[in-house]
């Protein structure tokens, strides 16, 4: 009689089948978060949006995991509780936020639906349609980070010691496409702010079809546990319980503390750049709402592409640490460009794509070599909760910058002091990754090793 059965996450096919699928989930959560960026003048222009209440906007997804450390908490429910029930719960959460956000958005809220003269009596200053999109997008902040965790969770359990780095470029090539997808479609759905809510519902819907997609992926994970269980009884219970006291052996690691620093300023100089991007180029270089929408594009094109590549040779070569610093340069380069010259963007933002490949195909599988994969949610959603910090910050701060130096210019903004800001994070996490390359190299860490060396 055969004593043990081979395992799902032994078969080529369904392995890549699986991150096909919860790619998807990504997608969709990157395509919701990024919609809005080519829809900023619009939403001034139909809901009286200023900079400042955009950048509000942007940056409340971020409030639940930066206050309320809902980030850390889901990756210790998931520790806990597993994947299934978590990544349920908190995508749950997040196909909520996005739909209550598009209601808030909708025809209907405006002519005084459900729930418009309980927002319209209390703080005046703001508009009804903009209080309720912003309860969307903390639900939706509230699960989509977690539901990030969660995923990055499923590529452990399936890829660890088979291409794992590889299968992260490829996770986050997946989540790039989801933001080229809206910076493309958006503004074509959107026609100048005439359909604006077809835009929004559109984004919305798509989060809904990842919840669907994650039960789907429910029964595939189910049947895997029970293998893993029948072959292995003992590791898959008693010796591999997540304990709140292990977090201390990850949160005393210099190397975990410099690339969750790393984390926080270089996502803080991208992904609040690019809700600033499709305006910015509009208001530099005169393109269209349509045309900045292409151009911001080629950032999330080029890392689908690059990314996995890197992600490949990481597995294979190694040099984690070294990537993060030649990645930390190009993004440093690229802001200075954007903020002392009058170079056409298409090839900064290109570079901006090898930066924004670089770095996270070296750093996120990078945790598998600092932390046990019993504690790995728990890291993963402390990494999360750090980098929510800034993308909570530099928004708003982005936001009041445009509004302070550009006073009664509500058309055309001038963004050099603000794209210097996003040039000074970059060379903050230029020196957290040199930083990270030395204590490695101290410490022996492996970092720099290949992925398949421990």
């Amino acid at each position: 009689m055969e004593q043990f059965k081979r395992a799902l996450n032994e078969s080529v096919a369904l392995r890549w089948g699986i991150l096909v699928l919860v790619g998807f989930i990504l997608s969709v959560n990157y395509y919701f978060y990024d919609a809005f960026s080519t829809l900023k003048d619009q939403l001034k222009d139909v809901y009286d949006f200023t900079n400042t209440d955009y950048g509000l906007f942007v940056s409340f997804y971020s409030i639940p995991n930066t206050f309320l450390l809902m980030a850390v908490i889901g990756g210790i429910i998931l520790d806990k509780l597993g994947i299934r029930r978590t990544g349920f719960m908190f995508i749950f959460f997040m196909a909520f936020g996005a739909l209550l956000t598009a209601y808030g958005a909708s025809d209907y809220y405006s002519a005084g639906g459900l729930g418009y003269d309980a927002m319209n009596s209390f703080l005046p200053g703001y508009s009804p349609q903009l209080k309720m999109m912003l309860l969307g997008r903390f639900f939706y902040g509230l699960g989509a980070e977690t539901s990030i965790v969660v995923v990055s969770k499923i590529l452990v359990k399936w890829f660890k010691g088979k291409d794992l780095a590889l299968a992260f470029g490829l996770k986050v090539g997946f989540g790039r496409l989801g933001t080229f997808a809206a910076l493309q479609l958006s503004p074509v759905l959107s026609n100048e702010g005439t359909t604006i809510t077809t835009a929004i519902w559109l984004a919305a819907v798509l989060v809904g079809t990842g919840l669907l997609a994650f039960v789907i992926y429910m029964l595939f994970d189910a049947k895997l546990d029970r293998q893993i269980e029948h072959n292995s009884p003992v590791s898959s219970t008693a010796t591999n319980k997540f304990s709140f006291s292990d977090m201390g052996s990850f949160m005393k690691n210099p190397a975990f503390i410099y690339i969750a620093l790393l984390c926080l300023t270089f996502y803080s100089a991208v992904f609040p750049f690019l809700a600033f991007a499709p305006d910015f180029f509009s208001d530099k270089f005169g393109f269209t709402a349509v045309q900045s929408g292409q151009i911001t594009s080629l950032l999330p094109f080029a890392t689908a592409f690059f990314t996995p590549f890197f992600g490949w040779l990481i597995d294979r070569k190694g040099k984690s640490a070294t990537a993060m610093i030649f990645g930390s340069i190009a993004l440093l380069t690229v802001h200075l460009i954007f903020s002392l010259t009058s170079m056409l963007p298409y090839f900064p933002m290109i570079l901006l794509g090898i930066a924004f490949s670089l770095v996270p195909a070296a750093l996120w599988p990078s945790m598998v070599k600092l932390v046990d994969e019993k504690q790995i949610g728990t890291a993963y959603g402390m990494m999360y909760s750090i980098q929510n910090l800034g993308l909570w910050g530099f928004p708003l701060l982005a936001g009041y910058l445009l509004d302070v130096t550009n006073p009664g210019n509500p058309d055309v903004s001038d963004y050099t002091v603000t794209i210097f800001m996003f040039a000074g994070l970059g060379l903050v996490g230029l020196i957290f990754s040199l930083l990270l390359k030395r204590v490695d190299k101290q410490k022996g860490y492996g970092v720099d090793l290949p992925m398949n060396k421990k």
